[in-house]
């Protein structure tokens, strides 16, 4: 079972950044589409940012020009800098995994257990 595994999170003022990692363990020969997913109490999950196995990045709209996204092909690791942060990106924040091939199903695939961000006003 591929389990990616995520680092960072915490607690910051409005205005504040914070950056996430993560890694899917594994053979490093297999590639992942990854991305993070976010899902605050009484909201339904949301994708946050996506980057394709070539490099390209989606993001959601609450997020763009706030929050980058890259990745390390090599050993499957993702970076979410998240810069401007308001209390509203409040959520328990998840890094998720897929084959390729489905990346359009990220919000379905592998989910690391969850770190969580907090944003005071």
């Amino acid at each position: 079972q591929v389990v990616p595994v995520e680092s960072g999170g915490g607690s910051v003022q409005s205005g504040g950044s914070l950056r996430l990692s993560c890694t899917v363990p594994g053979p490093t020969y297999k590639r992942y589409c990854m991305g993070w997913l976010r899902q605050a109490p009484g909201h339904e999950r949301e994708l946050v940012a996506r980057i394709d196995s070539d490099g390209a990045a989606r993001y959601a709209d609450s997020v763009k020009g706030r929050f980058t996204i890259s990745q390390i092909n090599a050993n499957n690791t993702a970076f979410l800098q998240m810069n401007s942060l308001n209390p509203e990106d409040t959520a328990m924040y998840y890094c998720a995994a897929i084959e390729p091939i489905f990346c359009n199903d990220l919000l379905s695939g592998y989910r690391g257990q969850g770190t969580q961000v907090t944003v005071s006003s």
